[in-house]
């Protein structure tokens, strides 16, 4: 593979793009959807801090969701984006530590999907909210399997 080849196929799985497309969105459903089951089953329960949770969850992972796009379009527009993939990295921000608070909201994210897990809550989605789940679920681990190969392959040249 040429050099310059490989530099466009490095520089795409680094790209807002390609980053918010398949890690930071599907993180933002698994948000979605645990603010959704938070709301659903505290209404059931009537559990009322439990659906201010649900809200509270749903509001966060909707800002979430604008900032990744936000950063999709500052991409395809040639801009620098005013902000992070998510609000946890833009509070890291001002400790100019962005990339660590992102990575805590990674941490976030897969909690998450264990808590939605293990809890059972996850057989609570509807069938539309479960192929999002799953949709999610399979762009973001084959994703980083290709992240992953196109590394390992790297180092092997």
């Amino acid at each position: 593979m040429s050099e310059a080849s490989s530099a466009i196929e490095d520089s795409f799985f680094q790209t807002p793009i390609f980053q918010a497309l398949t890690i930071g969105v599907p993180f933002c459903i698994f948000k979605l959807l645990l603010g959704t089951l938070s709301v659903r089953i505290g209404a059931e329960q009537q559990f009322g801090l439990l659906v201010f949770f649900g809200w509270a969850i749903t509001a966060w992972a909707s800002a979430d969701l604008a900032m990744n796009l936000a950063r999709v379009f500052f991409h395809l527009v040639g801009r620098e984006s005013p902000v992070e993939y998510c609000t946890i990295a833009q509070v890291g921000r001002l400790f100019k530590r962005p990339r660590l608070f992102l990575a805590m909201d990674t941490f976030v994210s897969f909690f998450i999907i264990c808590f939605a897990l293990w809890s059972g809550w996850i057989s609570n989605l509807h069938p539309a909210e479960s192929y999002l789940w799953y949709g999610a679920t399979t762009l973001n681990l084959i994703s980083l399997s290709l992240v992953n190969i196109r590394l390992e392959l790297k180092r092997g040249s």
